[in-house]
C-alpha cells in the first residue's frame, strides 16, 4: 500500500491527526523513537507544528503517539528527511531561471522530456522538485535552471503529453 494511503487509512477517524501527519510529510519532519519531532537535526516544538497545521498542540501529541503505536508508520516517520531549500521563489533574485509545470502525474516521462528540452537548449539544471500527487490536488514540477529560460520554450513545454499548464518564472 502506498505511504499516503496507509497514513490516510490509519487516521481516517481522526481528520485533525491526518492533517498533522500530512504537514509532517510535506515539511519532511521525522519522529524519533522518544516521540520528538525533528526537521533534519533541528527539534520542532509541538506548538509550532500545531500552529502550522491549524490544530491544537494536543492533536500533535496524539498524532505522534499514533505514529509510534504503529510499527510501519513509526519506521516511515523515523526515516523522513527534509528535501532542502526550494529556490523557486528566489530564483530571479539569484539570476536563475525557473519553470513550473502542472501535469497529469500518471503520465510517464514528463520530467525526462522537460529536462531534455532544457538540455537541448544548452541550459543547465540546478534543482528539480515535484510535489507528491498523493498529497497535492494539483501537483507541480518545478525546475530551477542556471540561467533564465527563454519564453520560446513555453510552447515546447506545453506540448509535452500530460502537461496542463506551464509558467516560466
Amino acid at each position: 500500500m502506498r505511504m499516503w494511503l496507509r497514513i490516510a487509512d490509519i487516521f481516517a477517524a481522526y481528520p485533525a491527526q491526518r492533517q498533522v501527519a500530512r504537514k509532517m510529510i510535506e515539511l519532511g519532519l521525522r519522529v524519533s523513537p522518544e516521540g520528538e519531532i525533528f526537521c533534519g537535526s533541528v527539534g520542532i516544538k509541538e506548538v509550532s507544528l500545531a500552529f502550522a497545521s491549524g490544530v491544537d498542540r494536543r492533536v500533535v501529541s496524539s498524532t505522534v503517539q499514533s505514529i509510534l503505536a504503529d510499527a510501519k508508520l513509526s519506521r516511515i516517520f523515523a526515516g523522513i528527511q527534509p528535501a532542502g531549500a526550494l529556490l523557486k521563489d528566489i530564483a530571479h533574485e539569484l539570476g536563475f531561471g525557473a519553470v513550473e509545470i502542472e501535469a497529469n502525474a500518471k503520465k510517464p516521462s514528463i520530467i525526462a522530456r522537460a529536462t531534455t528540452l532544457l538540455a537541448n537548449s544548452g541550459i543547465s539544471i540546478r534543482q528539480v522538485y515535484a510535489k507528491d500527487p498523493e498529497l497535492f490536488e494539483n501537483p507541480t514540477l518545478v525546475i530551477i535552471t542556471e540561467r533564465r529560460i527563454p519564453g520560446a520554450l513555453l510552447d515546447k513545454f506545453s506540448r509535452i503529453p500530460g502537461v496542463k499548464k506551464v509558467s516560466i518564472l
